[in-house]
C-alpha cells in the first residue's frame, strides 16, 4: 500500500510539472523579470558614472580657473587664505555640488621646485579617507612655482551602487584635480 501511495504521488508530480512546463502564460512576465533586474543595475551605473564623470570635469575646470587667477596675480599672495581659495572653488563647484560644497579640500603650496612638487602624493588615513594634515594655503610671490591640489569627496547617489564605486569611507568616492605653475612677474 506504501508502494502505491508513492507511485501515484510521484506520477502526480510528473504531471504536474509536464503541465507547467507547457503552459507558456506566465513565461513573458519570468522573462522581463529575470531581465528587468541587470537592466535597471546597467542604467543605474551609467548614470551614477556620467553624472560622476560630469562632476570630475567640473572640478578640473574650477581648478584650472582659480590657479590662473593666482598665476596671473588677479589674486595676491596677501589676499589669499583659506576662506576666500574656499569660495574661488566652491563658487565654481556650486552648479553640480551641495550648498557649500561640504565635500571640498584643498592644499595650495609654494615648491622650491617643479620637480619637488613632483614628489607630492596624495595620502589617505587608516580608515580610508584623505590624509588633510599638512594641507594649507602659503602661495608664492612673483615667479615663484606653486601647486594647488582639490579634493572632493564625491557622494555615491544609487545604493547599490554603493558598495562597488566608492573609495573612501562614508560611501564617497575622490575626485581630484590638481595644478602646478610659476607666477608671472607681477607687481607683489
Amino acid at each position: 500500500m506504501g508502494r502505491e501511495e508513492t507511485g501515484q504521488g510521484k506520477g502526480m508530480w510528473r504531471q504536474a510539472l509536464r503541465r507547467f512546463r507547457r503552459d507558456r502564460s506566465g513565461s513573458t512576465a519570468i522573462e522581463f523579470t529575470a531581465l528587468a533586474i541587470p537592466f535597471a543595475l546597467l542604467v543605474f551605473a551609467i548614470l551614477e558614472t556620467c553624472i560622476s564623470f560630469a562632476g570630475q570635469e567640473v572640478l578640473a575646470n574650477a581648478t584650472d580657473d582659480v590657479a590662473r587667477q593666482i598665476r596671473t596675480g588677479q589674486v595676491k599672495k596677501s589676499e589669499l587664505d583659506s576662506s576666500k581659495l574656499h569660495d574661488m572653488i566652491c563658487d565654481r563647484l556650486e552648479v553640480i555640488v551641495a550648498t557649500g560644497c561640504p565635500g571640498l579640500v584643498f592644499d595650495l603650496k609654494e615648491y622650491p621646485t617643479f620637480a619637488a612638487a613632483a614628489k607630492e602624493h596624495i595620502k589617505f588615513t587608516s580608515d580610508g579617507d584623505i590624509d588633510t594634515s599638512g594641507f594649507g594655503v602659503t602661495p608664492g610671490a612673483a615667479m615663484s612655482k606653486n601647486m594647488l591640489r582639490v579634493f572632493y569627496r564625491w557622494p555615491v547617489i544609487t545604493d547599490l551602487m554603493r558598495r562597488s564605486m566608492s573609495s573612501l569611507k562614508g560611501g564617497y568616492t575622490l575626485h581630484f584635480a590638481a595644478v602646478t605653475w610659476q607666477n608671472e612677474p607681477f607687481d607683489d
